[in-house]
């Protein structure tokens, strides 16, 4: 159970050969300094630099997909025509925007089911003041786009349909 001696002992004649390094035996010193580095060194050199965005030039995807599908068409890289161009400039002013009469009133609408939703949480007289406000404010935005309208179709029936006897529009 003792440890193996450092020494072999020779058979019977030979004389006795000693351990070549016994040093090789101990177990080996660390460094005096340390092989990690501090962080002062760390950021003293260039590892922590961003590079600088250089933005790339934006391309028109629509515009290069007709391009592509043209090439994949045809078989050529053809200019487009001016009449496409005309074509999809024509589309784009036919789609309308909302109405903003109507926007309103599905606002309104939301804002009923809101508090709908918190009256069924419990929660409905903390947000019925505020809902109930807002559904105010947007009725009136109804009504000013609503007299706007009605002046505006009056303008138009008067100059489309001058009259000059107002007898007629009281019958």
């Amino acid at each position: 159970g003792d440890a193996l001696p450092l020494q072999r002992f020779p058979p019977s004649s030979k004389e006795p050969v000693p351990v070549s390094n016994p040093a090789a035996c101990q177990p080996r010193r660390l460094p005096a300094r340390p092989l990690l580095r501090p962080a002062k060194v760390c950021r003293a050199g260039d590892a922590y630099t961003r590079e600088k965005f250089k933005p790339q030039p934006t391309r028109d995807l629509e515009k290069e997909k007709r391009r592509l599908q043209n090439i994949l068409a045809t078989g050529k890289d053809e200019v487009e025509d001016e009449v496409a161009q005309v074509f999809v400039w024509k589309k784009e002013e036919e789609i309308a925007e909302p109405d903003r009469f109507e926007e309103l009133m599905n606002e309104i609408q939301e804002r009923r089911e809101f508090l709908v939703q918190m009256e069924a949480l419990g929660q409905g007289k903390k947000y019925q003041g505020i809902i109930l406000t807002e559904i105010s404010q947007k009725l009136h935005e109804m009504e000013t786009i609503d007299k706007k309208r009605s002046e505006e179709m009056r303008n138009i029936m008067t100059k489309a349909f001058p009259i000059g006897n107002k007898s007629n529009l009281q019958d």
